[in-house]
């Protein structure tokens, strides 16, 4: 392990949220021998990452896909610690089945990309003879790439710095990820299988830009895995080593304003109280935490209103479910795809209005974990892509017919009589998100992920109108889903001990490698 940096008693940062890239921050820093202070609103660690309990039963509340672990093996062995033996996990075979509500059957997608090949090809010969084609190139792309999504892009002229031109030909910026499929897979389903991880970001594969066709790559490559207790159990232990390190948390308060001196951050005030620091790092959701809690006078290029015309992802509609009986005879994970999957998608990013027939993602934890639930029951954690809050949806009205219809859903995944083995049940609206969880606009995924808000286009780690404020999370590069919140973390800690003099070579003198399955 690379030594951290002496002691630093002069040198305190301040991270508002204790979300996962707040946590990882809060280590690295912390290693780095930084008085850290992390103020979450919540009375516990995790934001969406973490857990909902209640009558025995344990859920994720938020991310349930554990993906791409090399990110996060990178913090943990930054700060002297085994990933592997401080949280374990397993890794799923299947992965999850896809079920095709446009032609009937399913596909289950395995890691052992033989049986892989074997089942595409039952669907379309050709296409099978395309899945280590699909998973070759995409190896190659994201090795070409990775040095963009673990460097930070401060300003334009970064994009030179790794010849961006020479790059283009493989990322294909001016396609989506369904034509990048396209290339290899004739058949709908087919590529439905491999495209559909574009919602991880939020976004229609249609309109989603090509360079995440890594996304179905990364699960083939890298694995499936569930950390034993759920993604929460991750930000659980990431919270005690936090505290071992000397991290402070003040949970249950929740951040009003951030405090400036002219125009830099100098703390931040709660309802207890006011937390200052050299630095102020900001892991609450970015347009919610702007908005908010910095004077709209102090912003140029993120001001309210320039906030209010940015694209923003979809948001989830959420059911968690207690049930009484055996866990149903379903993989961990299964997506079901509406009949009309793109009207449905339609309806989720450009009209903004509920589907008759939505497609749904259900996660049968227990067949996996048992211990989710109490003896003789098990969990169910349904999940609804919807719009974003918008005017054309009242959650307060719509919210009891809809929870119908996605029970009903149920049924199309041989899942029945639900209703009545109910035990527990909690119901997220994107309102819920809004009001409840301070999501802008109840946009769950954050700001899109389109080719505007991409690379310096995207609120940056270091942000640049405000001195002394940096960023992690979704709403600053590299981006949404856990992998690269974990890696913004490390990028903002990067820029934010080399801004107080202090070294952060160390960040990148450890790398791990973990096996690859060809």
């Amino acid at each position: 392990m690379p030594a951290p940096s002496e002691p630093q008693p002069d040198k305190s940062v301040v991270i508002v949220g204790a979300g996962p890239g707040g946590l990882a921050a809060a280590m690295l820093l912390a290693h780095a021998g930084v008085k850290v202070t992390v103020v979450e609103r919540l009375p516990h660690v995790g934001g969406r990452t973490s857990a909902l309990q209640a009558d025995g039963f344990r859920f994720d509340l938020g991310p349930t896909f554990f993906l791409y672990p090399r990110v996060l093996e990178r913090v943990f062995a930054a700060v002297g610690r085994d990933l592997w033996a401080d949280v374990p996990m397993t890794r799923l075979d299947p992965q999850y089945r896809v079920i095709f509500g446009t032609t009937g059957g399913h596909l289950d997608c395995t890691p052992d990309l033989d049986r892989m090949a074997e089942r595409v090809a039952k669907l379309n010969p050709a296409d099978g003879a395309n899945v280590r084609r699909f998973i070759e190139h995409n190896r190659h792309k994201l090795e070409r790439f990775r040095p963009a999504l673990e460097s930070p892009f401060q300003k334009w002229t970064d994009l030179l710095s790794w010849d961006l031109v020479k790059l283009l030909p493989l990322l294909r910026p001016w396609a989506s990820v369904d034509n990048e499929l396209g290339r290899y897979f004739a058949d709908p389903r087919v590529r439905l299988a491999f495209t559909f991880q574009s919602k991880y970001l939020g976004m229609s594969p249609f309109n989603c830009p090509s360079l995440f066709s890594i996304l179905s790559y990364l699960e083939y490559d890298f694995g499936v895995w569930h950390p034993t207790g759920g993604c929460s159990a991750v930000s659980d232990r990431m919270g005690e080593l936090a505290e071992d390190m000397g991290v402070e948390f003040r949970l249950g308060e929740e951040v009003t304003e951030v405090l400036f001196d002219g125009k830099r951050a100098v703390g931040v005030k709660t309802r207890q109280g006011e937390y200052r620091g050299d630095a102020v790092v900001i892991n609450a959701d970015f347009a919610h935490a702007m908005t908010k809690l910095v004077p709209n006078r102090l912003r140029k290029r993120w001001t309210d209103e320039k906030i209010a015309k940015k694209r923003f992802s979809c948001s989830t509609f959420m059911m968690y479910l207690g049930l009484d009986g055996p866990a149903p005879d379903l993989p961990h994970h299964t997506i079901y795809t509406s009949e009309d999957y793109i009207g449905n998608l339609d309806d989720i990013e450009t009209r903004h209005r509920l589907t008759a027939d939505p497609s749904v993602y259900v996660q049968n934890a227990c067949v996996t974990d048992p211990e989710l639930a109490p003896n003789g029951k098990h969990t169910l954690y349904v999940l609804a892509p919807v719009t974003h809050q918008h005017g054309n949806v009242d959650w307060a009205k719509e919210t009891p017919a809809f929870r119908a219809k996605v029970l009903q859903q149920l049924n199309k995944l041989g899942v029945d009589d639900v209703e009545r083995r109910i035990r527990y049940e909690k119901v997220l609206t994107p309102a819920n998100w809004q009001f409840d969880y301070n999501v802008f606009k109840g946009a769950t995924f954050n700001l899109a992920h389109n080719l505007g808000q991409m690379l310096h286009l995207r609120p940056r780690n270091r942000f640049d109108e405000l001195p002394g404020v940096y960023l992690v999370g979704g709403g600053t590069h590299p981006g949404s889903g856990l992998p690269v919140i974990y890696e913004s973390a490390r990028i903002t800690s990067r820029l934010l001990l080399g801004d107080l003099g202090l070294d952060a070579a160390w960040l990148d003198a450890v790398d791990t490698t973990p096996a690859v399955v060809v």
